[in-house]
This record gives structure tokens, C-alpha cells and sequence, in this order.
């Protein structure tokens, strides 16, 4: 598999982590009041910062020449959805 569609497979799939990422920080969800990290303004930020992280690691390693980081990847934003669908919808 060529780099740049690999680059390109997980730059999607980071745009729609943080998408359901920030769907669940909005949500007002009983359950991020609980975590205490979360109730301020830095605890949001910070969450943020860690999801770019994660999408930078696998860019870097899917650039120099990892390209099943594409499955890692892929497997951590399916469970991201499923959890965020999981809080939006009440079922936790």
C-alpha cells in the first residue's frame, strides 16, 4: 500500500475521531461529570491534546514505512465510535 494512501486512510479516520470525540465532550453526558479531570476547561484540552497524539503516532508510523498501523488504527477509531455511540445514544 502506497504512504500517501495510507496517510490518507488514517487522516479520515483521525477527523472522525475527533468528531465523535468532541460530539461526546458536548453532550453534557452525567458520566464526564463524574471525572473530575473533565470538569474543567485543561481536563477538555488535555483529552484533546491526547486524541492528537495518538492520530500524530500512527501518522508518523504509517509514514516511515508501517503500513498495518492502518488495522490499529482502524480498530481503535471502531471502538471509539462505538463507545461515543453508546453515551449519545443512553445506553450508558
Amino acid at each position: 500500500m502506497a504512504a500517501f494512501v495510507v496517510l490518507g486512510i488514517i487522516f479520515l479516520f483521525g477527523i472522525g475521531n475527533f468528531a465523535v470525540h468532541k460530539a461526546v465532550m458536548e453532550s453534557g453526558h452525567p458520566l464526564l461529570g463524574q471525572m473530575s479531570v473533565f470538569s474543567s476547561g485543561h481536563g477538555k484540552k488535555i483529552a484533546f491534546a491526547c486524541e492528537f497524539l495518538i492520530l500524530l503516532a500512527a501518522l508518523a508510523l504509517g509514514a516511515n514505512g508501517w503500513p498495518s498501523v492502518v488495522w490499529a488504527y482502524a480498530i481503535y477509531s471502531l471502538l471509539n465510535g462505538l463507545s461515543a455511540w453508546l453515551i449519545l445514544s443512553g445506553r450508558i
